[in-house]
Formats: structure tokens, C-alpha cells, sequence
């Protein structure tokens, strides 16, 4: 897999994370989702309404684990334990160590696991290097700034690669 490959998602959703469809991710059994700019804002305390919701019906469907680069533990858990979901802190990612750690969790295997968060160099590349099917959301929150900057390319690469948009 070449590195135009790995950083490729396999679905572009230009709208938060509550706007997934999961009834059409076919042979999707399984998720492992980004935390910060993905469930909520980095800088936000508690999930939304529109998260929690989204998140109580698909854990009815499928396992949930959270996996997230944030360093405070105590933040990442705390939001997990408010949605009930397992997760790992600190992960570094794109190293595939926890996110493979969350497959063996469900008792899946990567191809029926899906990949989501908010950024091609970690979420989407760790995915893509375990074989993982791949989402790349937008942001729940406003981003300012060179963060904006960041984001809006790499939204643009997602588009010019060949990614699937909704």
C-alpha cells in the first residue's frame, strides 16, 4: 500500500458524527472512534445531546470503543464513562497498538471494524495500515485558525484521492 493509499479514507462524511449512517456500512460489525473533534469539541467537557444519541443507538447494534491521542486520562475516561464505552487514552496514533488492542476487545477482526475521527494523519492512516474500513468525519465544533487550516486540506486531499463522500 503506497502512502496515497494509507492515507485514503474510504468514506468522507462532511457532517458530524451523529449524521453516520451505520445501517449502510456494510459488513461493518464493529467501531473505534477518535474523541477529540470527533465525539465533541478538544476543548468540550461533556458529549451533546445529538452524540450521546447517536452513540446509545449504535452501541444497541454493534461494540463502541473510544481511542483517543489525548494525554489526560482522566478526561477521556470520563467521557467514556459517561456514553458507557470502553476506551484506550494516550494511543499515539497512527501507531496501530491500542486500535488493534479495541478489535481484539470486540472480538472482531480489522476488516469488520470501522475506523472514524477527524484527521487523515492518525485516525485515517492507522486504520488504513490494519485494514480497517475508514471514516473521516468533520469536526463537531468550529475550528479556528491554523487547526482550520490543517483540516480543510486534508479534507481536500480526502476529495481529490477519490474518497467516497456523503
Amino acid at each position: 500500500m503506497n502512502i496515497w493509499q494509507l492515507l485514503t479514507p474510504d468514506l468522507v462524511i462532511k457532517n458530524p458524527l451523529w449524521h453516520l449512517d451505520v445501517t449502510s456500512l456494510e459488513g461493518i460489525r464493529g467501531m473505534v472512534l477518535d474523541v477529540d473533534n470527533t465525539l465533541l469539541g478538544n476543548r468540550e467537557l461533556e458529549v451533546s445531546a445529538p452524540v450521546r444519541k447517536w452513540v446509545g443507538q449504535v452501541k444497541q447494534q454493534m461494540p463502541l470503543w473510544l481511542v483517543s491521542n489525548n494525554c489526560f486520562h482522566q478526561r477521556i475516561k470520563s467521557i467514556a464513562e459517561s456514553l458507557d464505552l470502553p476506551f484506550y487514552a494516550n494511543a499515539a496514533k497512527p501507531s496501530r497498538r491500542c486500535v488493534r488492542l479495541a478489535i481484539e476487545g470486540m472480538g472482531l477482526t480489522a476488516p469488520e471494524v470501522a475506523m472514524v475521527g477527524d484527521r487523515l494523519l492518525t485516525d485515517i492512516l492507522v486504520g488504513n495500515r490494519l485494514g480497517m474500513y475508514t471514516i473521516l468525519i468533520h469536526p463537531p465544533v468550529p475550528i479556528d485558525g491554523t487547526s482550520r487550516l490543517v483540516r480543510d486540506s486534508e479534507f481536500w486531499l480526502a476529495r481529490v484521492s477519490g474518497a467516497r463522500l456523503t
